[in-house]
This record gives structure tokens, C-alpha cells and sequence, in this order.
């Protein structure tokens, strides 16, 4: 029996759709594209944004096209948070929320949908081991939920409250991993944060030393945090290990406190300022990305503008931009003062252009330079990794392979990605 699985969101998603591809697999089942045809087919969703729901909705809607006799099911957050509309919407066969990835099978053999109430789960789900969609590089998820509430975020509603996963169990899957040629592991969470909070022993930090002892292992990355996680002694503690890649995606979402304030973020711009500055000065070779939306609501041309001038003022690498979309069901989509389409997309785009000039000013100071870079799959002529900051390079030679480290010379800055050579 075929089955096809499409994965929309965040990279939680992502784990979580390699976990049932493996349960799957173990089961007989034949992995094919998601644009093949395919005896089930499998979408699992996202609700962050409007059009990340809109997308989700579509992609059922098209695997019935596919095959009308397939059978279809759509999980992950959109279907936790409207299961009903979703079934109508999409004349899915199967709707499971998030809880009920880890059973899958059952569900599809059942022929059963199920939406269990997120907000009453306290105990990490496990998933047993994934299948990693790369041979370079792995997810893992060792946190859910989130209880912060940002007046935005739909996705506490959809995650449930906080849950961490024990660390025997991530040593273990990592382990596995390595075991099977995967040299770099990327630790994702809900709010990755938050780990720990609620077993009182093991922290993020003692998660990261875990794994920078497992000898098979060449990188350990992290997924997003926020800035209140940058402290004098964490950056102390990560310089020490070898694997820890110098890259920080710290989530920002606005550069105006007033914004900030509005979000209901537990931070402020000196608090963020401050986290970058840590950063640079323990660790100069590091990069940082970020998020931000702009066209909350209330927010004035003056605090657009503050955003962009404090923007100016941290050194990203890239900085990844979002128009406010309005999701039922939390504070800010009942705001007065909602900013017009054509206001967010002229700052999204005014933003996107100096998030543009900001990774090409960044990218420019490594031309003439060696970095090391894990390679990943080939694109063209060019053999495609990234270095331990997170910058794509593309190396000029056909006769690298996959998933080795080698040393590159820069020669040229293509704007979002470098182009090198293989040193000697």
C-alpha cells in the first residue's frame, strides 16, 4: 500500500511527519511523492496564519483530486483547532489532532477520527523513532506547548501546555540517528525554551551536554528561543562544546516595545539588544536570524519605523517577515485598530528589502574565506551544505559526496547563499 505525506509549518511538523512516515514503513507501507499516485495520502497542517490554513485546506483538497478513492487524513493544528470545519472542507476520511499522530495507524486501520482535548494532556507523547528525510541532517523534538499566550498565537490552543521530554529518551533517538550516518540534529520544541519546566531536574542546557558526548555526532543546532534564554552563563557553557552550531534564531516579532507590550512578549528591546551583544561578543563567528510581524494591530507608522531602526541595529543574517494575520480565538483578533492589507504589505515588503541588503552585507564579509561546511544533496553542478552558522554554500565540484565535512574558500556572495571552492 503507498502512502504519500505532505508537512506544512513549523519544523515540530516536520518531526512529527517523519515519526509516522517510520510508523508506516514499519508497518508496509511504501513511501511515494505526495504529487504520486498513492492509496493514502496524509497532510499534516498548520494554522498559524490564515494562509498557512488556507494552504493546509488545499493540500486535502488536492489529494482527493489525485485519487478520488484514496484515503485521506489531515492532522496537526489546523484539524486540532477546527476538526469539523475541516472534515467539511475538505471531505477528508480520517481527522486527527495532534495527540493522535503517535497512533496513527490505529486511526487509519479504524477508519476513525479522533480530536482529543489538548489543553488536558501533561506527559510528552512519544512517537518512536523517525525516519530522517535527509541523510545529513535531523530533527528531534523534545518539547510541546507553550503557555505563554501571546495575543496572536493561536498555536497554545492547538500544542497544550507545556511537556518535556525525557532526556534518556532524546540520548536514545540521537544515538539512533548517528548510528544510521546523520551527523547534525536540530532540537525543536513548541517552545523550546520551556524545557525542563515542568520535570524540576533537567534543563536545555543539560540536554546540550548530553549530546555534545555522543562521539558519532558532528553538530547539534537549535531551533527558535526567545531572548530571555541568553544569559552570560549560557553562552559560556555552549562556547565550551565542540558541536554547538554558532547559530541563534532569536524570536523577535516586533522592535518596538510598545508592540512588544501589545504581543504580550515577556521581553523588550533592551532585553534582546542585550542577548545579541552577549552573543557577538562571546561568539563573533555567530549568526542570528528572527521573525517579525508587522501590521499588528495598533501599530502606527512611527512604531513600523522604530522596528526598522532597531532592526538596522542588530547584525541578522536573515530576518524572516510576516503581515499579522488574524486568527479566531486569541486577544488580538478582537483589537481595535487593525491595520489594513495594503498598509502590512507595503511594510512586509519595505522590511523584506533591507532584510535582503542585511544577508548580503553579512554574507560579504566571508569572500576570500575558509569556512567548513557539511554537504548536503547536489543542486545542479553544485554540491549544496551549510556551515555550523547556518549560511548555504554551493561548492563547485561534481565529485564531493554527500554528508562529509571538507573546507571551502568563498569566492563569491550570490546574495542569499555563497559560492565556493574546495580548499587545495
Amino acid at each position: 500500500m503507498k502512502f504519500a505525506i505532505t508537512t506544512l509549518g513549523c519544523k515540530v511538523n516536520q518531526y512529527e511527519s517523519d515519526a509516522m512516515s517510520n510508523q508506516l514503513l514499519a508497518h508496509g507501507y511504501e513511501l511515494v511523492k505526495f504529487s504520486s499516485d498513492a492509496d493514502l495520502y496524509i497532510i499534516n497542517t498548520c494554522t498559524v496564519t490564515e494562509m498557512a490554513a488556507k494552504k493546509s485546506r488545499q493540500m486535502a483538497r488536492k489529494a482527493k483530486r489525485t485519487n478520488e478513492r484514496a484515503i485521506v487524513v489531515v492532522t496537526g493544528c489546523l484539524a486540532q483547532n477546527t476538526p469539523n470545519e475541516v472534515k467539511q472542507l475538505t471531505k477528508a476520511d480520517i481527522v486527527i489532532g495532534n495527540q493522535e499522530k503517535s497512533k496513527l495507524v490505529e486511526y487509519i486501520k479504524e477508519h476513525i477520527s479522533h480530536v482529543e482535548n489538548i489543553m488536558s494532556i501533561t506527559t510528552f507523547d512519544e512517537m518512536g523513532d523517525t525516519f530522517a528525510s535527509t541523510r545529513t541532517r535531523a530533527y528531534v523534538k523534545i518539547q510541546d506547548g507553550c503557555v505563554n499566550f501571546c495575543t496572536y498565537c493561536i498555536i497554545p490552543y492547538v500544542r497544550g501546555p507545556v511537556r518535556s521530554r525525557q532526556m534518556s529518551s532524546i540520548v536514545n533517538e540521537v544515538v539512533n540517528l548517528t548510528n544510521r550516518g546523520i551527523k547534525e540534529v536540530v532540537l525543536t520544541g513548541i517552545h523550546l525554551d520551556s524545557y525542563g519546566s515542568d520535570l524540576q531536574s533537567d534543563t536545555l542546557l543539560d540536554v546540550l551536554h548530553e549530546l555534545d558526548k555522543i562521539k558519532l555526532l558532528r553538530r547539534i543546532r537549535l531551533s527558535s528561543l526567545e531572548p530571555t534564554v541568553i544569559t552570560r552563563d549560557f553562552i559560556k557553557q555552549v562556547k565550551k562544546m565542540d558541536k554547538f552550531c554558532h547559530h541563534f534564531h532569536l524570536s523577535l516579532q516586533a522592535g518596538c516595545d510598545k508592540t512588544l507590550k501589545r504581543m504580550n512578549r515577556k521581553y523588550n528591546i533592551s532585553d534582546f539588544n542585550r542577548a545579541a551583544s552577549l552573543i557577538y561578543e562571546q561568539l563573533p563567528d555567530c549568526s542570528i536570524t528572527t521573525d517579525i510581524i508587522v501590521g499588528f494591530p495598533g501599530e502606527t507608522e512611527d512604531d513600523f519605523l522604530k522596528s526598522m531602526t532597531f532592526i538596522k541595529g542588530i547584525k541578522f543574517l536573515k530576518v524572516h517577515v510576516f503581515p499579522f494575520s488574524k486568527r479566531k480565538g486569541t486577544k488580538a483578533y478582537d483589537m481595535v485598530d487593525q491595520i489594513t492589507k495594503q498598509v502590512k504589505s507595503d511594510r512586509a515588503k519595505r522590511l523584506s528589502h533591507l532584510s535582503e541588503k542585511m544577508t548580503y552585507d553579512f554574507l560579504d564579509t566571508y569572500v576570500g574565506k575558509k569556512v567548513s561546511v557539511l554537504t548536503e544533496e547536489f543542486e545542479g553542478k553544485y554540491m549544496k551544505g551549510h556551515t555550523m552558522n547556518y549560511i548555504t554554500v554551493l561548492i563547485d565540484n561534481k565529485e564531493v559526496k554527500e554528508n562529509i565535512e571538507i573546507t571551502v574558500i568563498i569566492k563569491e556572495n550570490c546574495g542569499t547563499y555563497l559560492k565556493g571552492v574546495i580548499d587545495g
